[in-house]
Parts: structure tokens; sequence; C-alpha cells
């Protein structure tokens, strides 16, 4: 054998090894992004829960507004529905309609100091608002794993692999326009 084919052979076996690294990199990074998936998953179903036992606790007092149940039940629907899907998009857009029905169902209990001192009510706003504060941390891990991912395809070398082996960008979680605005208090008290 002659030392040119043992370069060229160790040139082609190099640049295999290397590509399995770079395929391995790829894959580690895909499987980040669904385990942060499945943490914000576990967490939007543990507050699904939850909310129908605070719209049915706010019912118990008959003059609490429906129209602001109504809001927080469809919201919930909808973000149940993207859930399943695993609709990234949707899930967004969704979360921050619930996100804005909850803000509201949080304000207009104000004006009921009876729910208020409900030691349900207050158990549940409690818990509903630690599992918000979880899903925020989850879906900032979840962003920065996609971030990670959609940048590694893109750059020289790891994308001539991700083509081959049709690596796809991943979408952010992006909040929704309205609830990355200031809040209108005035709007809130005024339903």
């Amino acid at each position: 054998m002659s030392v040119t084919a043992i370069v060229v052979l160790a040139l082609i076996a190099i640049a295999v090894l290397y590509g399995i690294v770079i395929y391995n990199n790829l894959v580690r990074l895909k499987h980040n992004i669904a385990k942060a998936w499945a943490n914000i998953d576990v967490l939007l179903k543990q507050r699904h829960d939850e909310l129908p036992k605070l719209v049915e606790v706010c019912r118990q007092y008959k003059q609490f507004e429906e129209r602001t149940l109504t809001r927080v039940i469809e919201a919930r629907s909808r973000v149940s529905e993207a859930r399943a899907q695993q609709d990234v998009p949707a899930l967004g857009a969704a979360e921050g309609m619930l996100r804005m029905g909850l803000g509201q169902l949080f304000a207009v209990a104000e004006a009921y100091p009876e729910l208020k001192t409900n030691e349900h009510f207050m158990q549940l706003q409690t818990r509903i608002t630690s599992l918000e504060n979880a899903i925020a941390d989850r879906r900032e891990m979840y962003n920065e794993s996609v971030n990670v991912h959609n940048v590694r395809i893109e750059q020289f070398p790891d994308l001539l692999v991700a083509r081959l082996l049709q690596f796809a960008a991943r979408p952010l979680l992006e909040f929704s326009t309205a609830e990355k605005a200031d809040v209108d208090l005035k709007t809130l008290f005024d339903n």
C-alpha cells in the first residue's frame, strides 16, 4: 500500500470520526430540547388540573364575573390543545391569553373579601402562581436548548451533517405581544 493511499484512508477515517462526533452532539442537543419540552409539559398538565378547581371556588360566589371565568376556561382549553399537538407557536399565544385571564381573575377577586380569605382559594392561587413561575423558568431552559440547537445546525461544519441527516431548526416558545405589553390596570377593573 502506498503512502498516498494510507494518507487518504487516514483522512477519510478522521472525517468519518469527526462526522460521528458532530452527529452525536446534534443528537444530544435534540434530546435536550425534548427533555426541556417534557419539563414544560408536566407543569402545564399540573396547572391544567388546578384551574378548574380555582374556577369552581370562584363560582361559589354568585356575583363573581362569569365572563372572567369563561376567559380562563377558554384559554385553558387552547393551551391544552396546543400542548397536545406540541404546537410551540400556538402554545405561546395560548399561554399569553391564559396569563392575562388569570391576572384578570386575581384582580377581580380583590373585590371579593370573602373569596380572598377563602383558604381553598388562597391555596390554589399560591399553587397556580408557583406553577406559573416554574413554567417561566422551564420556558427559559427550553428556549436556551432550542437556541443552542439552531445555532449548531447553522454553523460549519455541523451544518453539513445536519443537512445530510435532516436536522431542522426548532421554534422558540415565544410570548404573545399582549403578554409583553404593560398591564393596563383600568381595563382589568372595568370588565
